[in-house]
């Protein structure tokens, strides 16, 4: 859920103009999942621009505290989402984690890597919302290892009805500074991509999984 409409046309705005998401309807990405794409959002890239990152960073910032006032920790979903949530760990003054996919086959063989206390409180930051499943994975470490997750703040979210339904089945809040509706408008708005562009844009996200360009 997008928390701020006039946030989520600004991050829409600054994650188009660096190209941390780029548009190709009429040559399409191919994602892990196999899944045909004409959009692919890469958001580490903002970690490379100072002014754009301080904007995500405090912004998430505000909404951790809106949401959930101050968490004892703040954890980033690996690899994603370290660089920004240590970001906003830091402009919060609060102690930063991160959570692997799964255990490291050596040394330790830790899957969250930093200090969580049981009972203590977090909230998890990330960066990409697609299916939810890995989002997902991270909050099911951390209250295995006993920390009591509130919520999840994310950069951007494909708004996948498949993410909805696994969030709303772990009763896992989910807030996001832009979606996929924000961004269309944004890219329609500021003529980023022709008319042709926006119909495919919006034929893929009917149907992401199934989805094929029309030119093959």
């Amino acid at each position: 859920m997008v928390l701020d409409k006039n946030t989520a046309k600004k991050t829409a705005e600054l994650l188009l103009q660096i190209n941390a998401i780029k548009l190709k309807p009429e040559n399409p990405f191919t994602w892990a999942s196999g899944w045909r794409s004409p959009i692919y959002c890469d958001n580490r890239i903002l970690l490379s621009y100072p002014q754009i990152r301080n904007y995500v960073r405090e912004e998430m910032a505000k909404q951790v505290e809106a949401l959930y006032g101050k968490p004892d920790i703040i954890a980033g979903v690996a690899t994603g989402a370290i660089g920004i949530g240590a970001l906003v760990a830091d402009f919060l003054g609060l102690p930063f984690i991160y959570v692997r996919p799964e255990p490291k086959k050596h040394g330790r063989q830790n899957q969250i890597e930093g200090k969580l206390e049981p009972h203590q409180t977090v909230v998890v930051i990330e960066d990409l919302i697609s299916t939810g499943k890995s989002s997902l994975n991270a909050v099911d470490a951390l209250v295995e290892a006993g920390a009591k997750v509130k919520g999840m703040v994310a950069i951007f979210t494909y708004g996948f009805q498949i993410a909805d339904q696994n969030f709303e089945s772990r009763q896992m809040a989910l807030h996001t500074l832009s979606d996929y509706e924000h961004l269309i408008q944004q890219a329609s708005e500021t003529h980023f991509v022709k008319e042709d562009q926006l119909n495919t844009l919006r034929e893929w996200r009917i149907n992401p999984s199934k989805w094929q360009p029309t030119n093959q």
